[in-house]
């Protein structure tokens, strides 16, 4: 019964098995990193640290803990390490310019609590950076 509505729901969304486990295990290791790297933000933001070196500071320690995690147990990359970590490296400058940015418009600009932006953040980075890793960081090599 498990393995049919597990079928169903893969077919729908046109996935593999293998696709929905590497969903899961990047799920995980998100779960894992971000609900531990938000409840720090919370805390140090309550006791005085400006929430923009907060983010930035949380952000370079999530970068690394992410990589570490997903390279072998998430998407089983067993590339060139180096061109990887400095492919990581640039998408999550990339996450991190789109973090900034939503938290200066949403929290400068519009005044929304910068707890909630940030909350929100979590789920537009979790696309944006899934994507970028499945795609272009840890890229399996074309067949030939």
């Amino acid at each position: 019964m498990r393995e049919l509505l597990e079928e169903k729901i893969l077919n729908r969304f046109g996935i593999s098995h293998q696709e929905f486990y590497q969903l899961m295990r990047y799920g995980i290791v998100g779960v894992i990193s971000n609900v531990s790297i938000f409840c720090v933000y919370l805390f140090i933001t309550y006791i005085g640290v400006p929430y923009k070196i907060a983010m930035t500071t949380l952000y370079l320690l999530g970068t690394i803990i992410g990589y570490l995690g997903n390279k072998r147990w998430t998407f089983g990359h067993k590339g060139n390490a180096l061109m990887s970590f400095l492919r990581y490296i640039f998408a999550y400058f990339l996450g991190y310019l789109l973090n900034l940015s939503l938290l200066i418009i949403f929290v400068d600009h519009l005044h929304y609590p910068h707890q909630l932006v940030q909350f929100s953040c979590l789920f537009v980075m979790v696309v944006f950076l899934y994507t970028l890793q499945r795609f272009f960081v840890f890229a399996q090599p074309a067949q030939q």
